[in-house]
């Protein structure tokens, strides 16, 4: 069973920046495609972004086109979610899933795999 962890969350200023990383125990994620997701108090999981095993497919939910960004290193076997330009409804508990399929996808249902999640609060 492929553990994921999240970390990297906290608090941020409107206008700043956080950047989240999600690694698995005991397993290197170049062989997953890995989604991140982020979930509101009394909202449905949303779908983020996704980036495929080799790094060669990204694609983001509209909500986050243009401040956030998806990146891999594979030799550090670690997925990072870079968050520019917060806004107080990024606030949310922030996941990373991962899925043996080469295709990307933002819908839950895709990702077998879960991390606990990280906490972000954007707030002045």
């Amino acid at each position: 069973q492929l553990e994921l962890a999240e970390s990297g969350g906290g608090l941020a200023q409107p206008g700043g920046s956080l950047r989240l990383s999600c690694a698995a125990s005991g397993f290197s994620l170049d062989n997953y495609t890995i989604g991140w997701f982020r979930q509101a108090p009394g909202k449905d999981r949303e779908g983020l972004s996704c980036i495929n095993k080799s790094g060669s497919v990204i694609n983001y939910a509209d909500s986050v086109k243009g401040r956030f960004t998806i990146s891999r290193d594979n030799a550090k076997g670690t997925v990072y979610l870079q968050m520019n330009t917060l806004k107080p409804e990024d606030t949310a508990i922030y996941y990373c899933a991962a899925r043996m399929n080469y295709l990307c996808s933002r819908h839950i249902f895709a990702f077998g795999s879960w991390g606990q999640g990280t906490q972000v609060t954007v707030s002045s």
